[in-house]
């Protein structure tokens, strides 16, 4: 059996010290290899039964928190960063857990993994339930063992219940998500004055609007660290979103937007999911499309050819943009748009228009996952100018296919 407790607590002793009680004769070492620390755990045979032996492997992330830090901290961050991204990929069929699953992830501090190296260990389930009880960890699982809920790899809850499988099925109605207060106030007093003033300005701000705030959302990036877009980088963007936007209005054929963008010398710059709606469009595809007006909004705000990103209630009108600042244009080379595009918001009005949607965001991820109706913002309109956001600010570094937007 192979299985991975992932727990927002720290406790290499503390696993050691519920397996010395559950195998009070077994023999343990331990040593650290590279960046975990490693236990064997050896029960000597009988007369009428063979040895067995049990590998626990632990690593940690050295400065814990509840969020996913820019810059890697450990081996164990950018192996969280994967863990997130699978699980973002899946359909979330089980209302609201896939979000709750996704949050309790980014708080994640410590990683530990069982392996029967020897023997058959009946009773491992029992043991894996007991440590994930004591550390309130999920586990991460794969099909065909005794503990397994799905036949593929999944996710289990801290009593063994399916919280998601890759198909998105679930068993557990909901999920908590706790947090380490020294952990949380360590992280208080690293940020700085920028990020603490944005998010008590942006957190009034919602407050007046009646809308439901979280203060225990960490800061944003400090515009010392974010990598915010340049100029040229959005213009090239926006030009390969609104070709697709013409294709999502039946204006133009894919087809023609695919002659079109290598004409210019644009294909190149199409994201994968890009190719993959020009070359394989469907009426699905072009729905999903249609929302990308709002990404286009931001993007044409952040390059300040349009006034305001107007509050997120009713969707933005792109007729609304100058024809003449529009970034495609009949009989015009998109190209005079990306060169003739020199300057962009500052960083400060571009971080504080990301934290203000991060905060908008969690709103209403929560009015979702709490069973609630969102009647001050619409959430849709919210999610796709929060996704243009973090992509300006660099947020994890993510291509634009890749954004996450976590709360």
């Amino acid at each position: 059996m192979h299985c991975t407790i992932y727990s927002h607590n720290l406790g290499f002793e503390k696993y050691l010290d519920i397996i010395k009680a559950h195998y009070p004769k077994a023999n343990i070492s331990t040593q650290n290899i590279e960046h975990n620390q490693v236990a064997t755990i050896e029960i000597k045979g009988g007369l009428f039964s063979s040895s067995k032996m049990l590998q626990l492997s632990y690593r940690q992330r050295n400065h814990p928190s509840y969020f996913i830090p820019e810059v890697d901290d450990s081996p164990l961050t950018q192996n969280l960063r994967g863990l997130y991204g699978f699980v973002a990929s899946f359909p979330d069929t089980s209302i609201g857990i896939k979000s709750l699953f996704l949050q309790k992830i980014v708080t994640i501090n410590s990683e530990c993994s069982l392996m029967v190296k020897q023997g058959k260990f009946t009773d491992l389930p029992v043991l894996i339930k007991t440590m994930a009880n004591a550390m309130d960890a999920f586990i991460f699982a794969q099909g065909g063992m005794e503990i397994s809920k799905s036949s593929n790899q999944h996710f289990l809850d801290q009593n063994l219940d399916l919280i998601i499988d890759p198909s998105g099925k679930g068993d557990v109605a909901n999920l908590a998500i706790k947090i380490n207060a020294i952990y949380h106030d360590a992280d208080q007093n690293t940020v700085t004055e920028d990020q603490l003033n944005r998010k008590e300005k942006n957190n009034a701000l919602i407050e007046s609007k009646q809308i439901k705030v979280n203060k225990n959302l960490p800061c944003i990036e400090a515009e010392g660290q974010a990598k915010i877009r340049s100029p040229k980088e959005i213009a090239r963007r926006v030009c390969l979103l609104a070709i697709n936007n013409l294709v999502a209005f039946d204006t133009i054929s894919s087809e023609q937007a695919i002659g079109f963008l290598k004409h210019y010398n644009l294909w190149d710059l199409a994201t994968p999911k890009e190719v993959d709606f020009l070359t394989n469009t469907t009426a699905e595809k072009k729905v999903h499309e249609t929302w990308k007006c709002e990404c286009i909004w931001t993007l044409m705000w952040a390059l300040q050819k349009t006034d305001e990103l107007p509050f997120p209630l009713e969707l933005c009108n792109l007729s609304n943009i100058p024809e003449n600042e529009y970034p495609i244009l009949p009989g015009k080379d998109p190209n005079d748009f990306i060169n003739a595009t020199q300057s962009r918001r500052s960083d400060s009005e571009i971080l504080d228009s990301s934290d203000l949607y991060y905060r908008y965001d969690w709103a209403c991820v929560n009015a979702r996952v709490t069973g609630q109706q969102m009647e001050a913002l619409n959430p849709s309109v919210v999610y796709e100018r929060h996704y243009a956001l973090n992509w300006l600010i660099g947020h994890q570094n993510q291509a634009w296919d890749d954004v996450s937007c976590d709360t």
